[in-house]
């Protein structure tokens, strides 16, 4: 490479790195700025640009591109945010008329879709609102189709976009900003609404309709529910096709990324179609030698192959995978088409900044970081740039056996490079590390790229495929199930803070490439912090409660100094799944938490609903209180108590013999609610209530007229049959946490309750508002709320 052309190479590189690294700062921003001191940022980014181009300065390069890409991506989002929905809507009901968009998702529970809004009317008045909808149909008699391109008229209730926050949680609301959604809402129907009205079909949105169209019959065709689930996501791109327990199955036994659109099945279709093309280009040479003369066969083949690779990868749903091969497969067929020759590491950058500059929010995404890793290090630790550096080629005839052996090993290879490679930054993402993954994934990867894929797409042509397609899923998930079958199949540490986190990607990476055996040595040990680090634990006689946000439910972690105990496992959720499984087992492995006991307080959905997951998560755990099928738990009534690390744990209600005979409860099923009392009764002890009801609670204070806690869980989430004025008298707590859902129809807390709270000088705090909250025995003023901890410019203010 000439002298010029290194340097542009260094200065783009430079540059590229600079603009991720920018835009990468500006998404940590807790609240958006004025629109015009981004406009002044990019003025002065493109001068400083300028100068630093003249005067070839790599670290002025990467200034001014961090300058210019954070502006950019400001502006970006200053007018997305200007477009969100206005608080006054909130909870409101409103008539959308719009255009049905994306994949309509059904399901047992109803009916979920966007929607793209053309008019809103607030009774009898016109009002704004941002232009793309998630709406749910749910409880009523659906339409048999509803179908992308549909002008439908319909008075749903209106809601910003909101999510729970946890720690290491799944950030709902991010999600909602990358997609472009900037509000939602729920049909209504009934007396008082006005019904929903198909208006017009129209014919835009073909290309939704033909992947609505193929997914109807690929679930058509296929029995078997995962089979099909697999199907479509391979096809079409349509991942909520797969079951929540479909996605365990994978998650365990690390194939996740065979089940979207991921580089493979791009590079695949890329090198068929590029065959393809050239093929019938070349067959054209003797009816159009014209057109061959002036666009070479290889030339066709190549650009041909890779627009109908790109209608593949939007066809699919067009995932930042898909779009990181697709550009990096434009960028290397490019340069070969020019007889240039580009450092790797410059070519990666390329693609990696390219996506960065059309979806800046890719970069908060997992899958974006798994695929860019794992891509440069198969280019890093590639044994074939040895040629490069001038070492002798081996000879080119080999014989059969020595040629699939050395497929065998270099496929080995790889994948334990990439395994190696991807190992710390799984944790650092996920917590959770699949054990069983590289021995899987030597026998999915070619099975899904190299049979079920191929099957899948040509049964769009040859419905018939799709069966064969089906069986080779089958087969493929009987080996996931007798992998996963393995109790050290998956392991779960807690995420390590970021500074050890980074370090260990960095070891994993070092221990990967090809580079002497002691500094792959000094990369393992690089590892090793993040491995061995463990969450603070209380002191000797202290604890720590963590009321998690998991809606309209209840699920609260006390943790000892060596001990942990979950009070309810959070609800059922009417859509579908549970609290338990999405919320609180994730929480509890990402924090290292282990619960000891587990207590439930009573046997409703908003309380119990994730006993099952967390009883198969935690199989060890006791049980006191309501319990799981086949799990076998110990009745709660006032007089039991035990006591971890000096901390003291009393149950208070339901009485002995509120039970009855045979076990058979006396009283409603809140009012048998669990009440525990952690820690000895005063400023810093916590008292956790359940959805006991007022008379309950007098009962309580009047045989223990010494009552007293620093925290309460307020009473069946702040209704006004609770939180009764003479149980607060007694209680006198300073802190108050509402665990309710957001915009919940029972409208908990109940504003009567939230005045008592109040007129006491008793900080209240919801977790729709806070998010988790965090309170510790020995700062018992102080409530660390995860929504303030983890704010960004994207959550709901």
């Amino acid at each position: 490479m000439s002298r010029r052309r290194s340097t542009l190479a260094m200065l783009s590189g430079w540059g590229m790195l600079g603009w991720v690294a920018g835009t990468a700062a500006q998404l940590q921003q807790a609240y958006l700025w004025p629109p015009a001191i981004y406009g002044v940022s990019a003025i002065v980014a493109l001068l400083m640009a300028g100068l630093a181009l003249k005067t070839r300065w790599a670290p002025a390069v990467l200034l001014s591109a961090a300058m210019l890409a954070a502006a950019c991506t400001g502006l970006r989002a200053a007018a997305y945010d200007a477009q969100s929905l206005s608080p006054e809507l909130e909870g409101r009901s409103l008539v959308l008329t719009g255009v049905i968009t994306g994949l309509p998702q059904r399901s047992a529970q109803g009916l979920r879709f966007g929607f793209e809004v053309r008019e809103a009317v607030d009774g009898d008045r016109a009002v704004r609102v941002p232009d793309q909808w998630l709406l749910g149909w749910y409880g009523q008699a659906l339409p048999a189709a509803v179908v992308p391109g549909q002008v439908w008229r319909f008075q749903v209730r209106a809601k910003a976009p909101h999510g729970a926050m946890n720690p290491h949680g799944f950030d709902r609301e991010r999600w909602f900003w990358s997609q472009g959604i900037g509000a939602r809402g729920s049909v209504q129907a009934g007396r008082s609404a006005l019904p929903p009205a198909l208006l017009q079909e129209t014919r835009g949105h073909w290309f939704d309709r033909a992947r609505l169209w193929t997914r109807d019959r690929i679930l058509a065709r296929v029995d078997d529910a995962a089979q099909a689930g697999v199907l479509a996501a391979l096809v079409v791109g349509d991942q909520a096709a797969l079951s929540v327990n479909a996605w365990d199955l994978f998650r365990v036994t690390g194939v996740s990324h065979l089940m979207s659109i991921s580089g493979l099945h791009v590079t695949l279709f890329a090198w068929c179609a590029v065959r393809l093309v050239r093929w019938m280009w070349r067959g054209l040479a003797y009816r159009w030698p014209e057109a061959v003369m002036l666009v070479p066969a290889p030339s066709a083949g190549t650009w041909g192959g890779l627009m109908l690779a790109t209608a593949y990868a939007v066809f699919s749903g067009w995932g930042v995978p898909a779009q990181r091969t697709l550009l990096m497969l434009a960028v290397m067929m490019g340069l070969r088409l020019l007889r240039g020759r580009w450092p790797w590491g410059l070519t990666w950058m390329v693609a990696m900044c390219c996506v960065v500059v059309l979806d800046p929010w890719a970069l908060l995404q997992s899958g974006f970081w798994l695929s860019f890793v794992a891509v440069g290090m198969l280019f890093a630790a590639d044994p074939g740039n040895d040629v490069d550096r001038g070492q002798a080629q081996e000879p080119v005839v080999r014989s059969v056996p020595v040629r699939a052996w050395r497929a065998g090993f270099g496929l080995l290879r790889e994948q334990a490079v990439v395994t190696m490679a991807l190992a710390p930054l799984g944790l650092m993402l996920f917590g959770q590390f699949s054990v069983v993954g590289l021995m899987v994934n030597l026998l999915a990867i070619p099975w899904v790229t190299l049979v079920v894929t191929p099957l899948a797409l040509l049964g769009v042509v040859l419905a018939p495929l799709w069966h064969l397609a089906a069986v080779s899923v089958d087969g493929m998930l009987h080996l996931l199930h007798w992998a996963a079958s393995f109790s050290w199949a998956t392991i779960f540490l807690p995420r390590a803070p970021f500074a050890l986190a980074a370090l260990a990607v960095a070891g994993g990476v070092l221990a990967a490439i090809r580079w002497p055996l002691p500094m792959r040595m000094a990369g393992a040990l690089l590892a090793w912090p993040a491995l061995l680090w463990m969450p603070h634990s209380p002191g000797h006689g202290e604890f720590e409660l963590l009321a998690l946000d998991v809606g309209q439910g209840s699920a609260v972690l006390v943790r000892t100094a060596s001990h942990s105990l979950l009070f309810d496992t959070g609800p059922a959720y009417p859509g579908g799944g549970d609290g338990g499984r999405s919320i609180v087992v994730p929480t509890l492995q990402a924090m290292g938490v282990a619960p000891d006991a587990v207590v439930v307080s009573h046997a409703d959905k908003d309380h119990a609903g994730g006993a099952a997951a967390v009883a198969a998560s935690f199989p060890d755990a006791l049980w006191l209180g309501a319990s799981p099928t086949g799990k076998t738990g110990t009745r709660c009534h006032a007089g039991q108590g035990w006591e971890w690390d000096g901390v003291r744990f009393e149950v208070l209600n339901p009485y002995p013999e509120d039970h009855g005979e045979l076990g058979k409860p006396r009283l409603s099923s809140n009012a048998m609610s669990c009440v525990l009392m952690v820690g000895v009764p005063g400023p810093r002890s916590a008292l956790l209530t359940g959805d006991m009801d007022q008379a309950r609670e007098l009962r309580m204070i009047s045989d223990r007229p010494d009552l007293r806690a620093g925290l309460m869980l307020s009473p069946h989430h702040g209704s006004h049959t609770s939180s009764s004025p003479a149980f607060l008298n007694v209680v006198q707590a300073h802190t108050v946490i509402v665990q309710a859902g957001y915009l919940n129809p029972f409208r908990h807390p109940s504003t009567r309750v939230v005045r008592r709270y109040e007129a006491r000088d008793m900080n209240w705090y919801s977790t729709p508002q806070c998010g988790a909250a965090l309170w510790r025995s020995t700062e018992p003023l102080e409530v660390v709320c995860q929504r303030t901890m983890d704010r960004r410019y994207w959550h709901r203010r």
